[in-house]
């Protein structure tokens, strides 16, 4: 998941076998970036309908990406990410749901 680099320094590295995965990196990544960004505007009630349908896609983009996902640091975005989407697309439909 992760090493020490050149001069002691902390790398984080998504392709812990070797090998490139770049598709199953981009879609960590996104999901992760959606997970966060639902979150942060589920804290914002005026910001309802942002995060509950980045929310929605975040979570299922998310599950996809942990089905098809080659590596233990892609699996580790990936739950953040799902578990943030989660909570973010529940405090969207709180907040007013997925229309404005």
């Amino acid at each position: 998941m992760s090493g020490r680099g050149q001069g002691g320094r902390f790398r984080f590295r998504m392709n812990s076998d070797g090998r490139r995965h770049p598709l199953e990196n981009a879609l960590s990544v996104c999901t992760i970036l959606c997970g966060l960004i639902a979150f942060a505007a589920g804290l914002v009630p005026s910001a309802h309908s942002v995060a509950s349908w980045l929310g929605v896609l975040g979570f299922c983009g998310g599950l996809y990406s942990q089905y098809v996902s080659a590596t233990t640091p892609e699996r580790a975005l990936n739950i953040v990410g799902i578990v943030a989407s989660f909570v973010g697309v529940a405090f969207g439909i709180r907040h007013g749901g997925f229309l404005p």
